[in-house]
């Protein structure tokens, strides 16, 4: 982990948000059969190099709006406009997809074979982003093998070696003890940033939340659930997640999140607009 110090200059004066959308939603509502919507009329978009994060109560739909957008979750109405290929959008949800009849090699060589690269080339990638993960000798291991921890670096080694553009996370690292996943989150952002990766993270977590994102969607209390408030989040890059809690802007809009969501989540909604 990086010391606690001073948050540096911001690597770019241009918003994110001014870039044209990797991904676009519109009027997005979602449902399951003759049940009154989960989500309705939803708009949100992702730019290149932009970190969104969507929150809300419990059972507002979170998780359903990204299995919309990689196509498991047919919309009831509105769009989803994206200019990426399917390669280009790598994954990173709760439980990991690592197939157990696979070495750990194999499975973060998987992606690349599927993506037309020979085995030779894929397992030598695929080793690359091991030992950058620090998980150098493991590849022979099977995924039983593993703890916590490792399966999580392993699945991110998947995703990094597809180089997406876009990602897409379900509170990949929830599980995890809370040091670990500082450690696992920071080098995952300091890949988003140094790559210019676009992020539409869901998070329960307020704090990760800020730590991480350019804007923050507050998604309102279901059923029928809608963008409630958006929030910019006005500290510069690159982050360190320990000193970025000294932040001025941190503490405050950690506080106005928290109220928003209390009362989102008490169902009596906001008493504005946030913004």
């Amino acid at each position: 982990m990086t010391a606690l110090a001073t948050v540096p200059a911001p690597m770019s004066t241009a918003p994110a948000a001014a870039a044209t959308p990797l991904v676009r939603v519109a009027g997005l509502t979602l449902g399951y059969g003759a049940a009154p919507p989960v989500v309705e009329a939803v708009d949100l978009s992702v730019a290149a190099g932009e970190l969104v994060s969507l929150v809300g109560p419990s059972g507002s739909g979170k998780s359903t709006i990204l299995r919309a957008l990689v196509g498991l979750h047919p919309p009831r109405a509105g769009t989803i406009a994206c200019t990426l290929a399917g390669c280009e959008i790598g994954f990173l949800f709760q439980e990991d997809a690592l197939l157990p009849w696979r070495t750990v090699r194999q499975n973060v060589a998987l992606g690349l074979r599927l993506a037309g690269r020979s085995r030779a080339a894929a397992e030598a990638e695929a080793e690359v982003w091991l030992e950058r993960l620090g998980l150098g000798g493991l590849g022979e291991r099977w995924p039983r093998q593993l703890s916590g921890g490792q399966r999580k670096r392993v699945a991110l080694a998947q995703v990094m070696a597809l180089r997406p553009r876009l990602l897409l996370m379900d509170e990949p690292f929830a599980a995890l003890d809370a040091i670990l996943r500082r450690q696992i989150t920071q080098e995952l952002l300091d890949w988003v940033e140094g790559e210019g990766i676009a992020v539409l993270l869901v998070t329960h977590d307020l704090e990760e939340a800020i730590a991480l994102s350019d804007r923050i969607l507050l998604l309102g209390r279901g059923p029928r659930a809608r963008i409630r408030g958006t929030y910019e989040v006005p500290i510069p890059r690159p982050r360190d997640l320990v000193a970025v809690h000294a932040h001025p802007a941190f503490a405050p809009l950690l506080q106005r999140l928290w109220t928003d969501l209390a009362a989102e989540v008490a169902g009596s909604g906001l008493p504005r607009a946030a913004a």
